[in-house]
């Protein structure tokens, strides 16, 4: 079973930028698509960034395209996701999930998820 581990998430003033990242537990990591999702309180949770298994595609949420961006190093088992001129409405928990299949922007087909860590912007 994958594990997944997001670290990164803290309080930033509107206009700043944070790098979260994502590492997994097993070296089998660069078979799997993965996802970063959000959810925002008292709010559904909603695709953010996905990228695939070599890291040559990605995709974005319109809400976050040309400010945020999903990277990934199979060497070190991690997945990372620039954020740069946050806004307060991308104050939420950030997941990100795996799958070992492509990547998809629908949170029912990644298989596995981490903990979440914590993004408040202040404005």
């Amino acid at each position: 079973q994958e594990q997944l581990v997001e670290s990164g998430g803290r309080l930033v003033q509107a206009g700043g930028s944070l790098r979260l990242s994502c590492a997994a537990s097993r070296r089998t990591f660069s078979n799997y698509a993965m996802g970063w999702f959000r959810q925002a309180p008292g709010k559904e949770r909603e695709f953010v960034a996905a990228i695939n298994r070599s890291g040559s595609r990605t995709d974005y949420a319109d809400s976050v395209k040309g400010r945020f961006t999903i990277s990934r190093d199979n060497a070190k088992n991690t997945v990372y996701l620039q954020m740069n001129s946050l806004k307060p409405e991308d104050t939420a928990i950030y997941y990100c999930a795996a799958r070992a299949l492509s990547a998809t922007m629908r949170g029912p087909d990644y298989n596995y998820w981490g903990q979440g860590t914590q993004v408040t912007v202040s404005s």
